[in-house]
């Protein structure tokens, strides 16, 4: 049995959220996940709060980086408290040449900062229910000031969860001392690699911080090519052959290449890459690849499919809601038979 999560499309307007969110939780699934790409995360978890009442909403992974801990600890204090509870916290530290390019924001070892964000989080939720004073000091925050009359009011929905976004072993370490969760990236979730990398540091973490990982929840967030016919199989293959190939000429992206010994494709892509050769990368992840790196299945075997792949590993399965809803009955028995 798992839980399932459906991620809104990360392009999604957001005046559209609160109605895909709705069309979400009419399907079944247990978790709505907002992207902070094209609109505020916590704008479209605000959205989607609003707009639904039974299904839990979470930032998949909100750039934390790029925002004071004070900062996101306001939002997300308010979305807990405005969604009684439903709401869940989902970072990411993002690769160094977003974070940098995109955001200016400087870069550190994403690992340890990770691990004081989380800290930072707690010790300003502790000094708003508890009434005690803020101090938390580390070598990336220091926070010591919140005056009274600006602090928010205690509420009962307290304890956030916050699960972060993984693919190495060290920041997967991370989520097994500190978070509650830990969100796959679609080039590193393989059902091998969480096994033998994940899986393993989650643990080691966990023991590291003497915490019982009781309640963790691992999600699996693959690329799924899936349709009613063979030929949208097809095409939907060949799309993610495309994405796959543009994401994993990133070196951030490359574990799994490694872990089955593929390091050298992934140099062919970056290097192509560099040289502008757009057109020539999908040819570069084979058939072999895809089928290690995602799930191929037309509608009616896609949950066998997954249960297959990520039984006995995960405890969640993040699949994405398709802008048009003409495939939303095949969706619907997909997450009944993941939920089973």
């Amino acid at each position: 049995m798992f839980r399932v999560w459906l991620a809104l499309d990360m392009n999604l307007p957001l005046a559209e959220v609160g109605r895909q969110a709705r069309r979400a939780e009419a399907l079944g699934c247990d978790v709505v996940t907002l992207a902070d790409v094209a609109c505020d995360a916590f704008l479209g978890a605000q959205a989607a709060i609003e707009a639904t009442s039974r299904v839990q909403v979470a930032t998949s992974g909100l750039v934390c980086f790029a925002r004071s801990p004070m900062v996101t600890a306001v939002a997300s204090w308010n979305l807990a408290a405005l969604s009684a509870g439903r709401f869940r916290l989902g970072l990411s530290s993002l690769v160094a040449p977003m974070l940098t390019g995109k955001y200016g924001m400087p870069w550190h070892p994403p690992a340890p900062r990770m691990r004081e964000y989380l800290g930072a989080l707690r010790a300003i939720y502790e000094s708003w229910q508890a009434d005690v004073p803020l101090r938390y000091e580390g070598r990336y925050y220091r926070l010591t000031r919140q005056n009274w009359w600006t602090r928010p009011a205690p509420h009962e929905h307290a304890d956030i969860p916050i699960h972060i976004g993984a693919i190495g072993p060290q920041m997967s370490a991370v989520a097994g001392e500190c978070a509650r969760g830990l969100l796959t990236h679609p080039t590193n979730s393989a059902p091998r690699y969480l096994r033998e990398v994940t899986l393993e540091r989650i643990e080691s973490g966990a023991q590291r911080a003497g915490r019982s990982l009781q309640g963790f929840e691992l999600v699996a967030v693959p690329f799924c090519a899936t349709g009613t016919t063979a030929a949208e199989v097809d095409a939907q293959r060949e799309k993610y052959r495309e994405l796959m190939a543009i994401n994993l000429s990133t070196p951030n992206y490359w574990p799994t290449l490694e872990l089955y010994g593929w390091q050298a494709t992934g140099e062919r892509l970056r290097a192509l890459v560099r040289e502008g050769h757009w057109d020539q990368l999908a040819a570069q992840i084979n058939d072999e690849m895809l089928e290690v790196l995602m799930p191929v299945a037309p509608w009616p075997r896609l949950a066998r499919e997954l249960r297959e792949r990520f039984q006995g590993l995960a405890q969640g399965v993040c699949l994405l809601l398709p802008v048009d809803p003409r495939q939303d009955a095949e969706l619907g028995r997909v997450i009944r038979e993941l939920q089973e």
